[in-house]
């Protein structure tokens, strides 16, 4: 998932602070592992729109592989955790005003991402995938080119599409992508296949992958925080590298999605 235009955004908005001689909460001037530890929280956000990666059940619970994965980092740093859900499309904003401690949000590591923020990780991998109902006319790129293609706000692959010159038509999330193009208000939707690969499954949709080649792995998912945390970044890897060697990862992996996403 990336917002080019909220990246840039972010970086001419913290230039600007910072000659200004204006105090930044977002960027860390000490190491935030020590106020933590001490808070005995850390503070996770995601989207809550994106099954079975991270969303809302019917407990109101705010579930998915994503908190799963945090919660295990957390625990084995000697941490509870609080789950904050939060627009996409402002998602690193809200990290850089510390509204909350780190994003476990199923992220892409992007170039311009990493002008802003830090990443552990990568804890998994996503392919690109362009989707249609199974009665759809569009078979390959060239038919997009007079279609309306959905896409999540601010992800990789609205991105992606706008560069590819398609029409594209924005979301909050994969739940509402899934039902526009069932309810033919956008001809394709652009999005990790996995999720909605498990959501044609799951709720068995008239939807199917169009067969065609996007240069494979399109991204890797990596968990965001603020820039000058050294001790903090290297507690979080290490604990994701230990739950990867012991097989906890897979565990989750397995109960969440299926299987092995590394």
């Amino acid at each position: 998932m990336t917002n080019r235009r909220t990246v840039l955004k972010s970086l001419v908005g913290v230039s600007a602070l910072a000659a200004a001689g204006v105090s930044l909460p977002g960027i860390a001037l000490a190491d935030e592992l020590e106020t933590l530890k001490k808070n005995g929280v850390m503070r996770i956000a995601m989207s809550g729109a994106y099954p079975p990666f991270n969303f809302i059940n019917e407990e109101n619970q705010v579930v998915g592989f994503d908190p799963a994965i945090g919660e295990e980092i957390a625990k084995r740093m000697g941490l509870k955790v609080e789950i904050i859900t939060t627009a996409w499309d402002g998602i690193i904003g809200g990290l850089l005003a510390n509204k909350y401690d780190a994003i476990v949000g199923s992220m892409s590591i992007t170039p311009d991402r990493e002008k802003v923020v830090d990443f552990v990780g990568p804890y998994y991998r996503m392919r690109r995938g362009i989707f249609v109902t199974k009665d759809s006319k569009i078979k390959t790129l060239d038919d997009l080119k007079s279609a309306t293609l959905g896409a999540t706000l601010g992800e990789t692959h609205e991105q992606w599409a706008r560069e590819q010159g398609y029409k594209v038509r924005t979301y909050k999330g994969l739940p509402e992508l899934m039902l526009e193009l069932e309810n033919g208000r956008v001809d394709a939707i652009v999005n990790d296949d996995i999720p909605v690969l498990l959501a044609i499954t799951k709720n068995d949709a008239p939807i199917k992958q169009l067969d065609v080649k996007l240069g494979g792995v399109a991204d890797e998912a990596g968990i965001a925080i603020r820039k000058g945390n050294p001790e903090l970044h290297k507690a979080m890897q290490d604990a994701l590298d230990a739950m990867q060697a012991d097989g906890t990862y897979l565990e989750l992996a397995k109960k969440w999605v299926g299987g092995d996403i590394r």
